[in-house]
């Protein structure tokens, strides 16, 4: 499998495109199979940024709002996500602190009462590729800019 620099793709560099649907402006739209998320904005338009999904088995669609923000968020991997990775000869810690080589990266938005969230990352190469577990992964650079533009509560539709 090969992976692309985001910065070497321009279809996974921020954009304003035009994006009309009848949902609240401010809402997120996550099209997985196209690796985009959409910020809306109100006036028929969205932000677009480049995203990495949830790989084979684990992508998943639905309705969540945002439910929590936090800045360089620490990492509480799940115990199958432990196991999963045990068996392959990879420990993971059962906590890992916030900092540039979290997988979380610098910002995280929880979704819901799920384990999802959308979130920065420590392999930006990823980003357009469906290689996470289930979360939404975005550049650490463009996931700080949608963190600091959306609030707790903020629909979500992951498609």
């Amino acid at each position: 499998m090969s992976f692309k620099a985001p910065w070497a793709d321009a279809t996974l560099k921020p954009s304003v495109v035009p994006f009309s649907e009848n949902l609240p402006p401010g809402s997120i739209v996550i099209e997985t199979a196209e690796r985009g998320l959409y910020h809306l904005r109100g006036d028929g338009t969205a932000v677009r940024y480049g995203i990495g999904v949830g790989r084979e088995g684990f992508a998943w669609r639905g309705r969540e709002r945002i439910t929590r923000k936090a800045e360089w968020p620490e990492w509480r991997p799940p115990i199958e996500m432990i196991r999963r990775e045990a068996a392959k000869g990879r420990i993971l810690p059962s906590v890992m602190k916030g900092g540039p080589e979290n997988p979380l990266g610098a910002r995280a938005l929880y979704l819901g009462s799920t384990l999802f969230r959308i979130h920065g990352t420590d392999e930006p190469w990823t980003i357009g590729q469906a290689v996470s577990s289930g979360c939404i992964r975005m550049t650490n650079e463009d996931v700080i800019t949608l963190y600091s533009n959306v609030k707790i509560g903020t629909l979500v539709i992951v498609r």
